[in-house]
């Protein structure tokens, strides 16, 4: 495990108490998350609250080395069962995927790592952060909780160049009694 990544939820735990194990390993993991919650959990399934493509403003073309303006898929999920887990936001440049794999992007309800794996896109994650933050009132909407949240931000890599940035969140009160 990357030693920045263990260093940044070390700062969590002072903040906000000790985490459980289940927790560390969503937040630090770099590998699919959905595989993990199908082991945890049972297999999950994808709530689309939000997709379209829409131009890169300032900040996701910087944070995915594209130009301004280019269009990118933007996607927000609920990964879960009976109940939400993850909420997770993605940004994916057009131009680096194929329209196979375009396509089950846009029947939205197929997990990004189910995606990957069916298309065998041999990639790499990179994690760019881990932190704690206030719910928004949308979240606290769908967590039905004013729990903080604990996110996790990377980038999934393919050829040196990123092919997803995913956002990821959920209550640190999730999993917190599986030390």
């Amino acid at each position: 495990m990357d030693s920045n990544i263990m260093q940044e939820i070390n700062r969590l735990e002072k903040f906000i108490g000790d985490l459980s194990n289940t927790q560390k390993i969503l937040l630090a993991t770099d590998g699919s998350v959905t595989t993990i919650l199908d082991v945890l959990k049972g297999r999950v399934n994808i709530n689309t609250l939000a997709q379209e493509f829409r131009p890169a403003n300032t900040q996701i073309s910087r944070e995915l080395d594209i130009e301004k303006g280019e269009l990118v898929n933007y996607r927000v999920v609920i990964i879960g069962t009976d109940e939400p887990l993850i909420h997770a936001i993605s940004y994916i440049p057009l131009n680096r995927i194929n329209n196979n794999f375009k396509e089950d992007i846009i029947r939205a309800d197929i997990p990004i790592g189910r995606i990957l794996k069916k298309h065998r896109v041999e990639s790499r994650r990179e994690i760019k952060s881990v932190d704690v933050e206030e719910p928004s009132a949308d979240i606290q909407s769908i967590f039905n909780t004013d729990s903080l949240m604990l996110t996790r931000t990377y980038n999934i890599i393919r050829q040196d160049k990123i092919l997803i940035r995913i956002k990821e969140t959920f209550p640190a009160t999730l999993f917190e009694n599986e030390r």
